[in-house]
């Protein structure tokens, strides 16, 4: 196939979106197919965005910096350039990453090009308002999401919480589509003593987080874990909020910001994963964290309802109750043999969701978009053909 990629946010930011598009770039370059990745680009203070990717061309376009938030870009640019883009490309079908801005654009130029799209809702961008103090936007912002995927040829929607929010809001042709987890890299064996040497006494249990230090992911929440005695809670990752946090959970071992087979010897050796985020439309880090034979202590909202097996795998708590995540930590951190239980549960529930098997299943979706754009063409010309009928039978 011909594929176009719209991507929201890309190269060098290294967050859920792209991790997931790295993924889906490898299985494509696999199956010989050509694509073309769109993209805001870096600024020139920044690590440089690659020209290709998995040997796919790259079209960045210029971006702005989100303010406040520096690592997020906002490409700029009109309807009429992205058309002019997908034009010269010719591609099958496209699929648009997470679409608020840029995916915006690419939708609505498919539409005038005749060209299917398969928007992934991959990010719950309304709920982000009240975090950065903008409450007001959030209708606003809903307003935009449901207009590109009602502008969409299909909409994948990564969890059935993220399945049942679109469908309430009245859009259709929702199609489920998870993430994949690599279970190779991320796995129990990865468990290094000396790594937790390094950040604990040999009597700590290690409490983990993995994720962006962002408001939208309610790290500071973990304030009431970080004097729990016998633990010690390390925060990896980076991001905005990364001083602020350090002021508040002052006993916390911060790693920054890893990947790779680092992140994945730091997550085998946690004792118990946790995380706050009530806006997850999915949450990697955790179903990586269970690869890992690590049971998790989640918010139940979002896309952790799909992933925790309470009392199984691990617990989740009521949105805001955080009396409730710390008596779910303390639960697990007291009772070793509870957690090794949960723990190799969570390992075994997570084996077979492997990204080519998710890659393989997006596929048969662009095949999916392109058939309903072909009946929808052969429709309208059937039509257009009955109405010239009548008009010369009158």
């Amino acid at each position: 196939m011909r594929i176009a990629i719209v991507a929201e946010s890309f190269l060098p930011h290294m967050n859920g979106v792209t991790h997931s598009l790295l993924k889906v770039l490898a299985h494509l370059r696999g199956r010989g197919d050509d694509v073309l990745v769109i993209a805001p680009a870096s600024s020139w203070l920044d690590e440089p965005a690659p020209s290709r990717v998995e040997g796919f061309p790259v079209h960045l376009l210029p971006s702005l910096a989100l303010s406040g938030y520096a690592d997020v870009r906002l490409a700029a640019g009109t309807v009429a350039r992205v058309r002019r883009i997908l034009a010269a490309f010719g591609p099958d079908v496209v699929h648009v990453a997470s679409p608020f801005v840029l995916g915006w654009r690419a939708v609505q130029a498919c539409e005038q090009l005749g060209i299917p799209t398969v928007s992934v809702y991959q990010t719950e961008v309304p709920a982000y308002a009240a975090r950065y103090g903008v409450p007001w936007l959030e209708p606003l912002l809903w307003q935009r999401v449901e207009n590109i995927h009602d502008a969409s040829t299909l909409t994948l929607v990564p969890s059935t919480f993220a399945l049942d929010q679109l469908r309430s809001r009245g859009v259709q042709r929702l199609n489920l589509w998870r993430r994949g987890v690599d279970t190779e890299r991320f796995s129990p064996t990865r468990y290094d003593a000396a790594w937790r040497a390094t950040v604990a006494q040999p009597h700590e249990r290690i409490i983990g987080y993995v994720g962006r230090l962002a408001a939208e992911k309610q790290v500071e929440d973990l304030a009431v874990l970080d004097p729990l005695p016998g633990t010690r809670l390390v925060i990896v990752g980076a991001g905005p909020q990364q001083e602020s946090l350090r002021a508040r959970l002052p006993r916390a071992h911060f790693a920054g910001f890893r990947t790779g087979t680092d992140l994945a010897r730091m997550v085998a050796s946690f004792d118990l994963f946790v995380h706050p985020g009530e806006s997850e439309t999915f949450c990697q880090t955790i179903q990586e964290a269970m690869a890992c034979g690590v049971p998790v202590v989640a918010v139940g909202r979002g896309g952790p309802l799909d992933l925790v097996d309470p009392s199984r795998t691990g617990w989740t708590y009521t949105p805001g109750d955080l009396q409730g995540l710390r008596t779910a930590v303390v639960d697990l951190i007291g009772d070793d043999a509870k957690r090794r239980a949960f723990g190799r549960a969570a390992h075994a529930s997570v084996q077979g969701r492997t990204w080519p098997v998710l890659c393989e299943q997006l596929v048969t979706y662009y095949d999916k978009a392109v058939t309903v754009q072909r009946r929808r063409v052969h429709l309208a010309d059937t039509l257009a053909d009955r109405v010239r009928r009548a008009s010369r039978s009158d």
